[in-house]
């Protein structure tokens, strides 16, 4: 398991610098070290955390990266991006009034995560309260997930995407790899695929596909 700039391994966990001391956002354990706070990062709440565990090769997050996170949800995973990226801004699209009523805590604290209350399929409808982006991450339960991110990756130019893809909520019935195979090929026109990581045993059906944008 690779560690990257803004992840630290604590105790042989992954973790991240706490940007808002003594702030917990679902109750993740609070780790004190020479000095600092650190948030443990737990892989059965966050994906992302999960691919890093499962051999991610490749991190585009940088201190000052601007990220449009289309499916913030209550801010778990976008919590800990924001660590990572203290100088960078977070843009936390939500469509779900009552997950963004349970964020909204969380951008109180994380200063620099910005709720942006919107269907991440109308890109159109947000773009003008999104500055430069240099990274897309997407977790959404939309049947249409390929074709938002491809969407947004028109409007916004980002230079690299993560896209999380659920297959039960593309289709129910099919079998997950082949909808994984379907969602990947419509990506191959605007992306170079990285990688694809399989995010079994922390969650089922779901895998994480790392990007690169053509230009």
């Amino acid at each position: 398991m690779k560690t990257f700039p803004g992840i630290y391994r604590i105790n042989g966990k992954l973790a991240t610098l706490n940007s808002s001391p003594g702030y917990r956002v679902y109750d993740e354990k609070l780790i004190y070290k020479d000095g600092r706070e650190y948030r443990l990062w737990d892989p059965y709440r966050s994906k992302l955390s999960a691919a890093i565990i499962k051999g991610l090769e490749e991190f585009p997050f940088r201190e000052n990266s601007n990220v449009l996170y289309l499916g913030a949800s209550s801010g778990t995973t976008a919590s800990h991006i924001a660590d990572i990226c203290p100088r960078g801004l977070i843009y936390c699209v939500e469509f779900s009034k009552r997950m963004m009523r349970e964020l909204l805590p969380v951008v109180m604290k994380k200063r620099n995560m910005i709720p942006i209350l919107a269907d991440a399929a109308r890109p159109g409808e947000y773009i003008h309260r999104v500055a430069s982006i240099d990274i897309i991450y997407q977790d959404v339960a939309q049947s249409n997930q390929a074709e938002i991110l491809i969407r947004n990756s028109e409007k916004f130019s980002p230079r690299s995407a993560m896209l999380i893809i659920k297959s039960r909520s593309i289709n129910a019935v099919k079998s997950p790899k082949k909808v994984f195979k379907r969602e990947m090929e419509k990506l191959k026109g605007k992306f170079d695929i990285l990688q694809t990581i399989d995010l079994r045993p922390y969650d089922k059906d779901h895998i994480l596909v790392n990007l690169r944008v053509r230009k």
